[in-house]
């Protein structure tokens, strides 16, 4: 007869989920987000080969298959898919209790109460040009809340950049996310002064440097608006339209941009708008993982945000925001529209 110990036979009735290694876990969360176990060994800092091992192991001890392995990538089975959004949700949750708790004991001396870490991604343009001369007025209403603002060139990976909160351009269809919109952003064209007084008809810039985004349909839907013959476009390629409007400011071309984010460029000259011409291709918008409970200092962004828009939006965009949720499935659309506005 073999006796065991009571704590050896408490650890063996106790369930799986107390046995399940963390780094395991953590490997299928990074690997599932990125669908790849080479990206998910960057992030982690480990190889491809031991976040696969780890990965297998889960399986393994889960007794499901958590991913099928293709020839270019992975994908989710339904018990991956099922369990995915749940380690997203507690590593987001774990991240965020201890960036309040370091922010709180960085604060502790000066101020009183719990702060709360934010952490927001936005897209350039609309930092420069809308978000940044208003921020001051969200810290005077929200002491509390320790705001983190990550500028991009609007290509977003919420949980894998460690974000709360994205401001992209686009047409409000992201992959897991929820989606408000904020305020259109129709493009139309500006350039230096100078190149904009011998500009008398759209017909006009054939003549000229247009600069241009990756979303090649830009310049060809402006030319349907103006009324004007499109020409072949073969100017520099831009990701940010920031960078854009600095060359355009700079002589370099024609640029097309959202032009609500350029007024104070227009205001002290250094762009001129030839043509009052524009054409709808995006706008911008506030997204949050759908995986992920917003905390109250993430609300209070939000609700902030919104009713800035609503009031400070310009005029053609003053009938609200509205809530659009996205759906699973990526558009070319979609894709084109996460580039560089």
């Amino acid at each position: 007869m073999i006796y065991t110990s009571s704590h050896e036979q408490n650890l063996a009735i106790m369930p799986l989920r107390n046995h399940l290694p963390l780094n395991a876990l953590r490997a299928f969360e990074a690997s599932a987000r990125h669908l790849s176990f080479t990206k998910a060994g960057l992030e982690l800092r480990v190889t491809q080969t031991a976040i696969s091992h780890q990965v297998k192991q889960l399986e393994d001890m889960l007794g499901s298959p958590l991913f099928r392995r293709l020839p270019r990538g992975l994908a989710l089975t339904d018990e991956g898919l099922a369990l995915y959004p749940v380690l997203s949700d507690a590593f987001g949750r774990i991240s965020g209790a201890i960036d309040r708790i370091e922010a709180n004991g960085a604060a502790k001396g000066s101020t009183k109460g719990t702060r709360e870490v934010v952490t927001v991604g936005c897209v350039a343009t609309f930092a420069t040009g809308w978000l940044l001369q208003r921020l001051d007025r969200f810290r005077k209403s929200h002491p509390h809340i320790d705001l983190r603002l990550l500028t991009n060139n609007n290509r977003v990976d919420i949980a894998g950049d460690g974000l709360d909160l994205a401001l992209r351009f686009g047409d409000g269809s992201w992959h897991g996310t929820k989606a408000i919109h904020l305020m259109s952003a129709p493009l139309s064209p500006v350039c230096h002064p100078d190149i904009a007084a011998r500009l008398n008809r759209p017909s006009d810039l054939a003549r000229e440097n247009l600069l241009r985004s990756y979303r090649a349909e830009e310049w060809p839907l402006w030319f349907a608006m103006a009324g004007a013959p499109c020409p072949m476009i073969q100017g520099p390629i831009f990701d940010s339209s920031v960078a854009m409007a600095e060359a355009a400011s700079r002589g370099v071309g024609i640029g097309l941009v959202p032009i609500a984010m350029f007024a104070r460029e227009l205001e002290t000259g250094r762009l001129a708008r030839p043509f009052p011409a524009e054409v709808a291709a995006g706008s911008y918008w506030l997204t949050a993982l759908k995986s992920k409970e917003l905390t109250p200092g993430m609300r209070a962004f939000r609700d902030w945000l919104v009713e800035a828009a609503r009031t400070d939006a310009p005029a053609a965009d003053q009938k609200g925001v509205t809530d659009r949720r996205d759906t699973s499935a990526r558009s070319a659309k979609q894709a084109n529209a996460r580039k560089g506005r």
